[in-house]
């Protein structure tokens, strides 16, 4: 799965990115996760099967859901503390809920 994080400026979700790819490396997962800040997701959103949302960025939510709807990407809302994840492990089991769940 191309997962594509997003937040303001692309720092703080470059290291989302790779938390998530070493947490899926280590359960063999096929995930492979990119980061982008919120000016450039319209450039990279159809090449991705689903979009991170950085929580900062919730205000967006259904105008960043509308972007990636015509191209079937899903978006999800990452959790607040998800800059606190530092192993990756939890953001990748909010993956795998969101996917489990229907992405609700």
């Amino acid at each position: 799965m191309r997962i594509l994080v997003v937040c303001g400026a692309g720092a703080s979700s470059t290291f989302v990115a790779m938390r998530i790819n070493s947490a899926a490396r280590a359960r063999k997962l096929a995930y492979l996760a990119t980061a982008t800040n919120e000016a450039s997701l319209a450039d990279c959103v159809e090449a991705s099967d689903l979009v991170l949302l950085g929580p900062h960025l919730a205000p967006h939510l259904e105008q960043i859901r509308g972007l990636a709807a015509p191209h079937g990407v899903n978006v999800v809302l990452l959790d607040a503390d998800v800059f606190a994840d530092l192993d990756g492990t939890r953001t990748v089991a909010r993956i795998e809920a969101a996917v489990r769940d229907g992405f609700n």
